[in-house]
């Protein structure tokens, strides 16, 4: 029976009880928060000895938080206990709503466990409710979800005996206001470690962003920032100092443009092959005075974000001295030293450019063409992979049906180049044949003439005053020669004093006036150290036609100009 003071026990039991919840939400760490729990059953539930088994991230759990003895806290605070052995322990003994009590009568085969316990001495108990020192009570702390957070541990109630229902029932409210303490000093500490962390990052991202901005800024070279994707693909967004000098305008100038805007008319297909990431391309840049400057161009790819936008990281090196350099170079390879003509290798090199291996056969008439053509599909000689004499595609006349063969591309009949024979590639690929005229006297036929040229009376000029002299007389040729040709002409020198003259879409009296006009030119005196001298000049015309190599046609040319020197007097050599 309920003796008359007890209600007023309980009415003081709960106003303890009160407070010490309320101090559980004033800790600020997980830790206050763990030492508040056990420190509230001390004081308000009236317990002598209190702990937190906390659980671990690996399951396991530990003992947090201990109160009521100085030496076993000492003892006991840090060590661990299996998940197996605290769960062993939970499912045993009494289930007190939610509770779990183990006499003592029963904890002996707990003894050997690896759970960290501490008993208080004391007597025997005298009745049957009396508290034993070896026994236990366990309130288990639950997560909102159901996740086990802990289990208090308490020990030694202060009047002696096991707590009653109402003993009961505070502790284990008391638990469940602990987990929620527990719960949110956890989240409070999660929060606290990603703010700290968070701002760890955005310091990190400062310094980065700090860092790539003086590195972009005053880099030595040019970079520049450009959009990605959209409508306005391409535009520079940022430009640095060094790119600003390079190309002489203003950053608030080069926002208006993009690099396509900016590169020279015959490089807009080498930019626009270029890739986004990790593309490389050589390429010139317009200036602001008008001059075009050569750079290097290299692009990377960077994100604003994880998710952000994309832009397209630029860097710009000019390479003008290099490019200079090589050209210098390449031109070096190709020209003469003495003339700055193109040299030999360079002549063969253009000369062959126009020539393909197969023989331009004569004319056929339109007719002829096609007998031949059909000749082709019924088997008739093979030519050009397969096909007729005058190279019909192997696939037959059906292939052109419906269409008017005098309307095909190509010659007299479309069946192919003038002539009817198709280059290696087919009858109808874009190489358009070298042809020569037939004789020397002008049918209509347009070639490609080439003009030797050798220099009469040049070897005495060098016997009696020197090679100085005669270097200044080859100099003072070519450049007649030069001035003497169209633009687009050729005009070589091969060595010594021979030169050759490359002119295209020329008939034959068209090639023979081009002869005497450059001979016409030669033969005024030439003026060296205040001394006048006078060359003349043989020409022999050749023509260059497929099936013809390089060595072919100035061979046949050269053996002309020999003919036509030979044909004149020496004395009539010098004058011309």
């Amino acid at each position: 029976m309920e003796t008359e003071s007890e209600p007023y026990v309980r009415l003081a039991t709960l106003r303890q009880l009160h407070r010490v919840v309320a101090e559980l939400n004033t800790a600020r760490s997980l830790a206050d928060t763990l030492q508040t729990v056990v420190d509230g059953i001390v004081v308000g539930l009236g317990y002598e000895l209190a702990c937190v088994n906390l659980v671990r991230p690996d399951g396991d759990l530990v003992v947090a938080a201990f109160a009521g003895d100085p030496a076993a806290e000492s003892l006991i605070t840090g060590r661990v206990g299996s998940r197996s052995s605290w769960e062993r322990r939970l499912t045993m003994g009494e289930n007190w709503d939610g509770l779990r009590f183990i006499p003592h009568s029963e904890g002996w085969v707990l003894l050997e466990d690896d759970v960290p316990q501490w008993h208080t001495d004391g007597p025997d108990p005298r009745f049957e409710d009396e508290w034993h020192p070896e026994d236990r009570l366990y309130a288990p702390m639950y997560a909102t979800g159901g996740e086990l957070l802990g289990v208090i541990s308490v020990d030694r109630p202060r009047n002696g005996r096991r707590p009653g229902a109402w003993g009961r029932e505070a502790l284990q409210m008391y638990a469940f206001q602990a987990a929620i303490a527990i719960s949110n000093a956890r989240l409070r500490a999660n929060m606290q470690r990603a703010l700290v962390r968070l701002e760890r990052e955005q310091q990190a991202l400062r310094a980065s962003e700090e860092s790539f901005r003086q590195a972009f800024e005053y880099a030595p070279s040019g970079m520049a920032i450009a959009e990605m994707g959209g409508d306005q693909h391409g535009r520079l967004l940022r430009t640095n100092d060094a790119l600003c000098r390079l190309l002489g305008r203003p950053a608030s100038v080069l926002r208006r443009y993009s690099f396509s805007d900016l590169v020279h008319p015959e490089d807009i297909g080498t930019l626009l092959r270029t890739s986004a990431e990790g593309g490389r391309a050589e390429l010139r840049l317009g200036r602001r005075d008008g001059t075009y400057v050569w750079v290097s161009l290299r692009n990377s790819v960077v994100a604003d974000a994880a998710d952000g936008p994309r832009f397209l990281l630029t860097h710009v090196e000019d390479i003008e001295e290099r490019k200079r350099h090589e050209l210098q170079l390449a031109h070096r390879a190709s020209h003469d030293s003495l003339t700055g003509l193109p040299n030999g290798a360079e002549l063969r090199s253009r000369l062959g450019a126009r020539l393909c291996r197969r023989p331009q056969s004569v004319r056929a008439t339109a007719v002829e063409a096609l007998d031949a053509a059909y000749e082709g599909r019924d088997g008739g000689h093979e030519a050009g992979g397969g096909g007729g004499e005058h190279g019909f595609p192997p696939d037959g006349p059906d292939r052109f049906a419906g269409q008017d063969p005098f309307e095909f591309p190509g010659g007299p009949a479309g069946l192919g180049p003038p002539g009817g024979v198709p280059a290696e590639g087919g009858p109808y690929d874009h190489h358009v044949h070298t042809v020569a005229p037939a004789t020397d006297i002008d049918d209509g036929t347009k070639g490609l003439a080439v003009l030797f040229c050798d220099l009469d009376g040049f070897k005495s000029i060098n016997d009696r005053f020197g090679h100085h002299t005669g270097d200044a007389v080859l100099i003072e040729v070519a450049r007649r020669l030069t001035t003497g040709v169209r633009d687009g002409d050729t005009v070589a020198r091969l060595g010594g004093d021979e030169f050759v003259v490359l002119a295209d879409g020329l008939g034959a009296a068209d090639a023979a006036d081009l002869a005497v006009r450059l001979r016409n030119a030669i033969i005024p005196p030439i003026r060296v150290d205040g001394r006048a001298v006078r060359v003349g000049a043989s020409f022999g015309i050749g023509w260059a036609s497929c099936g013809m190599s390089a060595d072919e046609v100035l061979r046949s040319a050269d053996q002309r100009m020999y003919i036509e020197k030979r044909s004149r007097s020496k004395a009539h050599r010098r004058a011309g």
